[in-house]
């Protein structure tokens, strides 16, 4: 059986590169896109190649990165484009497959081994790619060529801006295990910490742990880590389908002021739910289980979760749900700086209603009535044309 050819397109600075397209004549500057200072989303979320040579990275503070370069040029975020420019790219890759597999937004695993009769091998379909990119959206592209997922986005990683490396299964050894063990697609900080505990610092240092070893310090992870460094990966590429349905549904926000006290929360669960209630509606899907998810004003991360035998697509239930697991588990120890709520164990059929012995359902269905109604105002008049007075 013939190699797989998978492809890894990465846009490289995408969120810079795209601002700029609209900012031409800041092309030679160092420009960060940041988030909101004045509602203290004040981050970088990406920056271009001259404001990364000053060192600025992404995700730290803007101060920080004004520390670093103090003519860094700040320049807000362009989601709408941002998601038109991601859309094109993948129109790209289509003509040369319809295996497109997207890994966020800017990322894309392509699987051209059926393409090789009429667009050649590999590595000329990723310079094929790479120009027409370039030709057509006026941005740079990393392609990342190789037998499997994992080495191809490693791939993508190794040379940046627009650049195509091959990693093949006669020269992987040499140029892949020499790399940090953090370079490893799923090596998070916990696990890169975890791994060099025991002496693991590079790709290569994994092959030579046992499995028990393995096993014993990351779970089924760490085995399956080290089928990876060893070019075991077999994962197929799933090409993204236009009714392909979520796993979960959430929405949060960082507040502009902290939160002090249950109230505030409310609220805002309340404000989240509706979104959630939209979009479960929209995906015919019904919740099972509720996430919670805080970060606390000293920037300590916590989430819950909790599942139901009822499912519902209700904000009110929703809401309701999020908001008494929020109670059990979190007391204000300290302000709240953001807080988020998801819907998740989705199910594409709502599991029936358990009924307790004074017949009564969890699910208030008068209430459920009430949300259908408000469902289908907003569906004709529009999302504001009513709201709940609590959240006005």
């Amino acid at each position: 059986m013939a190699d797989r050819i998978i492809l890894h397109c990465d846009l490289n600075n995408f969120f810079a590169s795209v601002s700029l397209l609209y900012n031409p004549t800041l092309k030679d500057l160092p420009v960060a896109v940041c988030g909101d200072s004045e509602n203290r989303h004040g981050i970088v979320l990406a920056k271009n190649e001259i404001a990364k040579g000053f060192g600025v990275k992404t995700a730290e503070a803007i101060f920080e990165a004004k520390r670093k370069c103090k003519d860094l040029v700040i320049l807000p975020p362009l989601y709408k484009e941002y998601e038109e420019y991601s859309l094109k790219a993948r129109e790209i890759y289509s003509r040369y497959t319809d295996m497109v597999e997207p890994f966020g937004i800017d990322e894309c695993w392509l699987d051209v081994t059926g393409s090789t009769v009429l667009f050649g091998n590999g590595e000329e379909i990723a310079h094929k790619i790479r120009r027409d990119i370039k030709r057509e959206l006026g941005l740079t592209i990393s392609v990342g060529v190789s037998f499997n997922k994992v080495f191809a986005k490693l791939g993508s990683d190794m040379k940046k801006p627009d650049a195509v490396t091959i990693i093949s299964k006669e020269n992987f050894k040499e140029k892949v295990w020499p790399l940090k063990v953090n370079e490893l697609l799923f090596v998070g900080k916990s696990t890169f910490d975890k791994l060099q505990s025991i002496g693991v610092t590079t790709i290569g240092d994994i092959i030579l742990c046992d499995n028990k070893t393995l096993n014993r310090l990351l779970g089924k992870n760490g085995i399956q880590l080290k089928a990876y460094a060893l070019g075991e990966d077999n994962s197929p590429v799933v090409p993204y389908t236009a009714d392909q349905k979520p796993k979960s549904i959430g929405k949060s926000t960082t507040t502009s002021k902290d939160f002090e006290n249950n109230e505030q929360v409310w609220v805002a669960f309340l404000g989240f739910a509706e979104s959630i209630s939209e979009a479960l509606r929209q995906h015919e899907l019904y919740a099972t289980g509720v996430q919670v998810h805080i970060r606390t004003s000293s920037l300590t991360v916590r989430e819950f979760s909790k599942t139901f035998p009822d499912g519902t697509n209700c904000a009110i239930t929703l809401a309701k749900r999020g908001f008494e697991l929020f109670k059990e588990q979190y007391h204000f120890t300290e302000p709240l700086r953001s807080v988020g709520l998801r819907a998740i164990n989705l199910r594409a059929d709502c599991p029936a209603q358990q009924i307790d012995m004074f017949g009564e359902s969890e699910v208030d269905k008068k209430t459920e009535q009430v949300e259908d109604s408000l469902y289908k105002v907003r569906q004709k008049f529009g999302k504001n044309s009513i709201k709940r007075g609590r959240i006005i």
